[in-house]
């Protein structure tokens, strides 16, 4: 956890929403300046930090509606921080909850120095980004329809597998293989709404490939020598990192990537694991998704999770597969060198 400590003369914390904000300005001796409801409105919180805007510093939660006063502060040059939602719902714990209290208790942590600080997307790149995460989760939702078909098979027990039915000539004759009329119109209904998302997403990976121009092609290219790391899944690591020297060490990255679990402890006993939603949530689907594409094909990378699925069982091994990438993917992008499969394997 990083905290914002540097010292101002004064200090705002507003509760942000998507038409209201409030707004409670401190000053050093924490003091309050001005605490008031306003519109969500560029002008009217100019107009509202004018008078303290000598030096002033902002500070809000990060919510959804952050993106356009975080790059408004950026343009006119105010110090911004981006609380980190998750430890500061934490702090907010209080008998009485509301704005007005909220955005007293963000200036008081600011004024501080312990608000914790996440991460400040820079606005050249957010978009391709925001891109490339609905394309995942169009992709879930397509997922999602491709497995409720496998086990309504596995509900009625058909005598044969479907097979892969993610591939288009695979796909027919499958409503027929069931005999309720009922159960046909169901799966007839999943396979045409995935016949409409195949197009959509195809279409999107286009746009994203003639759009993402504000990453290191170098970067891109290393990505691209990990077996089963494709041009789009290369694209999704690397605008969820968007620069590799954010992590000072390998271990602040797969942390960042959920790739680790983290341990409560006190008095030397251990009371099982924390921070489940801490971290990168798509990093640790791209890296689990390496993981498996990793192996497609793969026959040294096989055997290698053979060894780790005997001592820890396969989910766990995937797991420790999906971390060891990460450790390797950070080692690349900071020393800039390609993947050597021989070293990653032990070989």
């Amino acid at each position: 956890m990083r905290f914002y400590t540097k010292q101002h003369k004064f200090y705002c914390g507003i509760d942000l929403h998507a038409k209201k904000m409030y707004l409670c300005i401190l000053d050093e001796t924490g003091e309050i300046r001005l605490h008031k409801n306003i519109n969500t409105d560029r002008e009217l919180f100019l107009k509202a930090i004018h008078p303290f805007r000598e030096d002033v510093v902002v500070a809000v939660e990060c919510m959804f509606t952050w993106y356009w006063i975080a790059d408004l502060c950026n343009q006119e040059k105010i110090p911004f921080v981006l609380g980190h939602a998750l430890y500061m719902k934490a702090i907010h714990g209080g008998k009485a909850k509301n704005d007005k209290i909220d955005s007293r208790k963000i200036a008081v942590l600011l004024r501080g120095g312990m608000v914790p600080k996440a991460y400040v997307y820079p606005k050249k790149m957010r978009s391709t980004r925001d891109l490339l995460r609905r394309r995942n989760h169009l992709k879930n939702k397509r997922a999602e329809l491709f497995a409720h078909i496998q086990n309504t098979r596995s509900r009625y027990n058909l005598p044969d597998t479907l097979g892969c039915i993610a591939k288009l000539q695979n796909r027919e004759g499958v409503v027929e293989r069931f005999n309720d009329p009922s159960v046909q119109k169901m799966i007839a209904t999943d396979l045409s709404v995935i016949k409409a998302y195949d197009p959509i997403i195809a279409k999107m990976e286009r746009d994203i490939t003639n759009s993402a121009k504000h990453h290191d092609p170098v970067s891109h290219a290393l990505l691209n020598t990990v077996p089963g790391i494709g041009k789009i899944l290369s694209l999704v690591i690397l605008y969820e990192i968007e620069s590799i020297n954010r992590f000072p060490r390998v271990q602040d990255f797969v942390s960042y990537s959920r790739l680790v679990k983290s341990t409560k402890e006190s008095n030397g006993k251990k009371y099982g694991s924390s921070g489940k939603k801490i971290g990168n949530a798509h990093l640790k689907w791209a890296f689990s998704e390496a993981a498996v594409l990793f192996l497609k094909g793969n026959k040294p990378g096989k055997k290698y999770l053979d060894r780790l699925a005997r001592k820890h069982g396969k989910g766990k091994a995937l797991s420790i597969l999906a971390h060891k990438l990460g450790r390797a993917v950070y080692l690349m992008l900071k020393n800039k060198k390609p993947f050597d499969q021989d070293k990653f394997l032990g070989l």
